[in-house]
């Protein structure tokens, strides 16, 4: 017979995973992020984790330096420009 493997969700019982998602809708905003072509994301995400990152981290952090470089006046160059 087949062993199962134990997913995350078996961890926790439906009354944590409704209170966790409760708190997730409550405390935090959700963007839904496209980038192309297609395996950007993989190498987004590598790059995240050679310096130590999430990829959600490392998204954070990006869009926290580009505001901060705007409001000091800073140039943002775009791939336009390039």
């Amino acid at each position: 017979r087949r062993q199962r493997q134990m997913c995350i969700r078996d961890r926790y019982t439906k009354a944590q995973q409704k209170a966790v998602h409760k708190y997730i809708k409550n405390n935090y905003d959700r963007i839904e992020l496209t980038v192309k072509p297609k395996g950007r994301k993989e190498e987004i995400k590598t790059h995240a984790s050679i310096h130590g990152e999430t990829l959600n981290g490392f998204i954070n952090r990006a869009i926290d330096e580009a505001i901060k470089n705007d409001t000091e006046g800073k140039k943002w160059v775009t791939k336009r420009e390039l």
